[in-house]
């Protein structure tokens, strides 16, 4: 896939498509179905969690990823194809006066049906380290792994509100970035791909964590599955050859 290809059908964070099998990213999709954000009739949809809701303890309690999975991350589902709906019926009506605002909440609640999507991937309940071209890549943007952590640890303990820090590959530089997401949907850069993501929404941490931000962010470090991540970066980079 070219740039201009690219461009034309969007990232994961540009779009709600299901794209040719033949495609890197699609077989992708094929292998791991929670990043299904959609069905044939372009509905949005909540895939099944890829584990049991123990499977994160000590460091996430099962009942916060309960209550995290099935009302924050499915409640943002069923807002966003109430949007949908709504804007679907403002062009069937002819009435665009409220159009503006079902826009907003559909980039509110997509944004995060497709954050949510991606950071339980990104968890695991084993230690493991970055290494081969993910490796390479944090080198080449941040200097060495310890760099990027610190800077995407502070990055997320110091988001204002609620919001994500971001791991992303930006195309447009070839290069990592880390992004400061407030909500889910603000601050965030045109055509970057999110390939690591820290919640820190208070609903992400607080049963275990009380309102201790920064324990949980260090606590996460002990479960990033640098493999998921690693395979969405060979993901993101191919979408763009």
């Amino acid at each position: 896939m070219n740039r201009k290809d690219f461009l034309k059908t969007g990232s994961l964070l540009g779009a709600a498509l299901i794209l040719p099998t033949t495609d890197a990213f699609s077989k992708n999709l094929a292998d791991n179905s929670i990043d299904k954000l959609v069905d044939a009739n372009g509905n949005y949809i909540q895939q099944t969690l890829p584990y049991n809701e123990n499977f994160l303890e000590p460091y996430m309690d099962a009942e916060t990823l309960h209550l995290h999975y099935t009302f924050h991350h499915g409640g943002a589902v069923k807002g966003a194809n109430k949007d949908l709906q709504m804007i679907k019926k403002s062009l069937d009506d002819n009435n665009l006066e409220t159009v503006d605002f079902w826009t907003k909440k559909l980039s509110y609640h997509f944004s995060s049906h497709i954050l949510h999507s991606i950071f339980w991937t990104n968890l695991t309940n084993r230690s493991n380290l970055p290494t081969g071209n993910l490796l390479k890549r944090i080198e080449k943007s941040f200097g060495n792994f310890d760099r990027l952590k610190v800077l995407i640890a502070a990055t997320s303990k110091n988001v204002d509100g609620n919001g994500w820090g971001i791991l992303a590959y930006q195309p447009y530089s070839d290069s990592l970035v880390v992004l400061q997401c407030e909500n889910h949907e603000k601050l965030t850069q045109w055509g970057a791909i999110p390939i690591l993501v820290i919640d820190v929404w208070e609903h992400a941490y607080y049963l275990k964590y009380k309102n201790k931000r920064t324990d949980f962010v260090d606590a996460l470090f002990h479960i990033i599955n640098w493999d998921n991540v690693a395979q969405r970066l060979d993901d993101a980079e191919n979408l763009i050859k």
